[in-house]
């Protein structure tokens, strides 16, 4: 972890210099933030936008002198939460601790989207990089993917995994096993990943494609058995889970990232003050530590890098999505 934590410090750091770098636009940030701060998550708490969420939140409210409230309005694969921030003022107030899923994955699957979300929402900043985790119900009789894969061929749609909503990368992180295992699942939405956990604990579903912090939680507590991860390298966090691709499913590579954003519009010299708090409070040697413990590596990025990031991965999605066996509804 010691060589992870130097690297990450040294592209948050950079990261912050290039922020610094640029030029107020105009002088409304000299007066924000002046009341407290709204920072809505688009799912249930107990997930890894939340936990991700609350640890900013809290340096956030520290560094820039005003509360900084986390809301939890989940739904509808993150949407319901992301319109919400979209249709809000825009003066830096609405925030969204949002992920890769709803805000470039769900555009590609919605046949209608309640915002544009290219500019219903305006980049602050990337937040963070996380791999997502299979994990199984301790009543099923497979210990490893292979098994998994051998029982699920044998039954085709017999077997159900939860995630955390329609379109979500834990759901994409399914459909892409299903296409790349060659088996059929039955897919369960929920308006978050704690409730698909709390099902997984109870027995409703047999697996959940999970994040990092949740998958830790559940380690510890021995009510789910802990498969792979979906990234294309093992994690510091969890050395001794082999990647989807070393477990059976060659060609597997998927990871998630959380970011910030505020409503479109907002002015450009809020978002870059916003993007500076943020880069500064991941910096922080508490904060890399206590997101390195929920499994997560911090990264901040421009306002500007971040948007084209956004619009490369909206890209993506479009023309990639209709190969898998994923829809939003």
């Amino acid at each position: 972890m010691p060589a992870v934590r130097h690297t990450v410090r040294r592209r948050t750091l950079f990261a912050l210099a290039a922020l610094c770098a640029m030029p107020s636009l105009s002088f409304a940030a000299d007066k924000y933030p002046s009341k407290p701060i709204r920072m809505v998550v688009a799912f249930a708490a107990g997930g890894a936008n939340d936990t991700i969420a609350r640890i900013l939140a809290k340096e956030l409210q520290q560094s820039m002198g005003q509360s900084v409230v986390v809301e939890n309005r989940g739904g509808a694969g993150g949407l319901i939460g992301s319109d919400m921030v979209a249709k809000a003022t825009p003066d830096g107030y609405t925030l969204l601790l949002g992920s890769a899923g709803a805000q470039t994955i769900m555009p590609a699957l919605t046949r209608k989207m309640p915002y544009d979300p290219r500019t219903g929402l305006a980049p602050v900043t990337l937040v963070a990089e996380a791999a997502n985790v299979l994990m199984v119900r301790t009543g099923l009789p497979f210990n490893n993917v292979k098994e998994l894969l051998a029982g699920a061929k044998q039954k085709p749609g017999a077997y159900t995994y939860g995630s955390s909503g329609n379109g979500t990368t834990l759901h994409v992180s399914g459909a892409l096993m299903e296409k790349l295992g060659g088996i059929d699942l039955l897919h369960i939405p929920y308006k978050g990943n704690g409730p698909a956990m709390n099902d997984l604990y109870a027995g409703n579903v047999d697996m959940v494609f999970g994040s990092v912090p949740v998958a830790m939680a559940a380690l510890k507590t021995g009510k789910a058995k802990i498969l792979a991860v979906t990234t294309k390298k093992r994690i510091p966090s969890l050395p001794n889970v082999p990647t989807m691709a070393e477990a059976g499913v060659p060609g597997y590579d998927f990871s998630s990232w959380y970011g910030l954003f505020t409503t479109g519009g907002t002015d450009p010299a809020i978002i870059e003050q916003l993007a500076r708090e943020t880069a500064k409070a991941l910096a922080k040697p508490d904060v890399v530590a206590a997101l390195a413990q929920q499994g997560v590596e911090p990264e901040s990025s421009t306002p500007a890098a971040f948007r084209a990031r956004i619009n490369d991965e909206l890209m993506r999605w479009e023309r990639d999505i209709k190969t898998m066996k994923i829809a939003a509804e």
